[in-house]
C-alpha cells in the first residue's frame, strides 16, 4: 500500500525495503562489492551473503594478496607514477580452508587487517576489527575497509567497484569545473556502461516530493546528476546505483533517502 501512498509503480514499491533509511546505503555499497568481487573472482557471493563468504577471510587473504600481486605489475610497467604511490610489497599468509568462527578463521582476518595497515595505509578511522567480521558487530566500518581499499588499489590499475568509478567521474567533473589539470595518476580506464541519467532526475523529483513543509525543500537541477539543495549553495552530485538514488557526501556515499531524512525540515523528526 506504498504504491497508494505515493502513487508509484510495482517497481518502486519493491525497491522499498524493510530497514530504516540509515541502514539503506550500507546495503547499497554491500550489494556494489558483491558485484565487484563476483566479477572479479568468480564467486559465488551476493549481497545477503555477503559476510558469511567473506568471514573466514580467505577470500579477503586471496585479495590482498593479488593487489599486492597487481602493484608489483604496476611497478614494473609505470615505474614514474609508482614512485608517487605508497604500494603494498608483501602479501599476507593465509588458511584458504578456515571455517567460519573458528581460531583460523580470526587468524585470517587478523593478518588481512594488518595488511591493510601496513601496506595499504589504510587510516584508523576507515579499519575495523576481526570481531567486527567474525561476530557481525560492526559491518559498516567492514564495508568502508573493503571501499577504501578498492579505492587505494584502483590507483595502481586494480579494478574498480562502480561507487569507486563514480568517484572517479565526479573528481574529474570537479577538476574540469576548476579548470585543473587531469588527475597526473590518472590510468586508462575501461570505459564504464553508460550512465543512466535521463532516468535521474525523476528518481530524484519523486524522492524530493515526499516533502511535507509548507514550503517545499528544494532540490534544484544544475546539470546532469549536480543539484543545488536546501536553502543553502550546497551543491550535491547525485548518481543511481542499482535502484539506489545515491549521493556523494564530503568523502563518502549516502542514499538520497537518508540524505534527505536528515536534511528536508519535515523529515528529520529524530
Amino acid at each position: 500500500s506504498y504504491g497508494k501512498m505515493w502513487g508509484i509503480s510495482g517497481t518502486a514499491v519493491r525497491s522499498i525495503r524493510p530497514y530504516q533509511s540509515s541502514e539503506q546505503y550500507l546495503y547499497a555499497m554491500k550489494e556494489d562489492l558483491a558485484e565487484w568481487l563476483k566479477e572479479l573472482y568468480d564467486l559465488d557471493i551476493n549481497v545477503d551473503t555477503f559476510m558469511e563468504v567473506l568471514e573466514t577471510g580467505a577470500v579477503l587473504c586471496s585479495h590482498a594478496n593479488n593487489v599486492t600481486h597487481v602493484a608489483g605489475e604496476f611497478a614494473h610497467t609505470c615505474p614514474d607514477i609508482a614512485r608517487h604511490l605508497r604500494l603494498p610489497t608483501t602479501g599476507v599468509t593465509c588458511n584458504l580452508t578456515a571455517q567460519p568462527g573458528t581460531f583460523q578463521a580470526r587468524d585470517n582476518v587478523s593478518n588481512f587487517i594488518q595488511w591493510c595497515r601496513k601496506e595499504m595505509d589504510i587510516k584508523d578511522v576507515l579499519m575495523f576489527e576481526t570481531e567486527d567480521l567474525v561476530l557481525r558487530k560492526n559491518e559498516k566500518n567492514f564495508v568502508l575497509c573493503l571501499l577504501e581499499l578498492a579505492r587505494r588499489a584502483a590507483r595502481f590499475g586494480m579494478r574498480a567497484p562502480t561507487l569507486v568509478q563514480m568517484e572517479e567521474e565526479i573528481e574529474e567533473e570537479l577538476r574540469q569545473e576548476l579548470d585543473l589539470p587531469p588527475a597526473d595518476t590518472s590510468l586508462p580506464r575501461p570505459p564504464r556502461k553508460p550512465r543512466d541519467l535521463q532516468n535521474l532526475d525523476q528518481m530524484v523529483q519523486h524522492l524530493v516530493s515526499r516533502c511535507t513543509c509548507p514550503v517545499q525543500f528544494p532540490m534544484i537541477k544544475i546539470s546532469e546528476g549536480k543539484y543545488r539543495v536546501g536553502d543553502s549553495d550546497t551543491l550535491i552530485f547525485v548518481r543511481i546505483l542499482r535502484e539506489h538514488v545515491m549521493v556523494r557526501v564530503g568523502g563518502g556515499w549516502d542514499t538520497l533517502e537518508h540524505y534527505l531524512d536528515k536534511h528536508d525540515p519535515c523529515r528529520c523528526t529524530s
